[in-house]
């Protein structure tokens, strides 16, 4: 068995308004995959070598059990491959373009609205150094914001992702060079809200 890397659910185009079709085509066939080509190696020969996001949420997860000699790759690749995995899916064409149900109480909750909400993420994205992440994340029923360095993914510090924002400058250079508060403002527009219901749901 071997990780895969999953076709687009959508035309690279899709998201044209926000995401140019180019940006996604190289992001999505030459990162991702370098990601997933990259994981395959690491578990070649280990009891490690699986295939679904699920058995990927599980090692991820537990980082303690991973021999040292292939723990950086792990969380590396294995972290691209989910963080990604999730990322494509969150823009889906489609949905609620605003949080619904139990989500919106919880964001409502934790930032007082959903404004507020976009602010700090779009705030604290823009503020991550370098390159990483800025995500939406849940445990024990709560939603808190949090931002991680390259490809560290938020499942291997115990929470569930809900919805995770690319900061890398390759998921947005083509279009806004430079201006990373630009993209993240922009990125509202292509987020799919009934996908993160549904991911909110599952954590609980």
């Amino acid at each position: 068995m071997v990780f895969k890397l999953e076709d687009l659910k959508y035309d690279y185009n899709a998201l044209e308004e926000t995401i140019d079709e180019e940006t996604m085509r190289i992001h999505h066939d030459r990162h991702h995959k370098t990601y997933v080509d990259n994981l395959n190696k690491a578990v070649n020969g280990t009891n490690l070598d699986k295939e679904s996001l699920d058995d990927l949420e599980e090692i991820l997860r537990n980082l303690d059990e991973i021999p040292e000699n292939i723990k950086t790759a792990i969380i590396n690749n294995g972290g691209g491959h989910y963080n990604h995995s999730l990322f494509w899916e969150t823009m889906t064409p489609g949905g609620s373009k605003e949080p619904v149900g139990n989500l919106k109480k919880a964001i409502e909750k934790a930032f007082g609205s959903f404004e507020k909400f976009k602010e700090e993420f779009e705030a604290k994205g823009a503020g991550r150094f370098g390159s990483g992440w800025v995500n939406l994340v849940a445990k024990n029923g709560k939603v808190e914001i949090m931002t991680n360095p390259n490809q560290d993914s938020p499942v291997s510090s115990g929470y569930s992702l809900i919805i995770g924002n690319d900061v890398w400058e390759h998921a947005y250079y083509l279009r806004y060079q430079n201006k990373r508060a630009d993209y993240l403002k922009a990125w509202w527009n292509v987020v799919n809200w009934d996908i993160a219901e549904e991911r909110f749901n599952k954590a609980k």
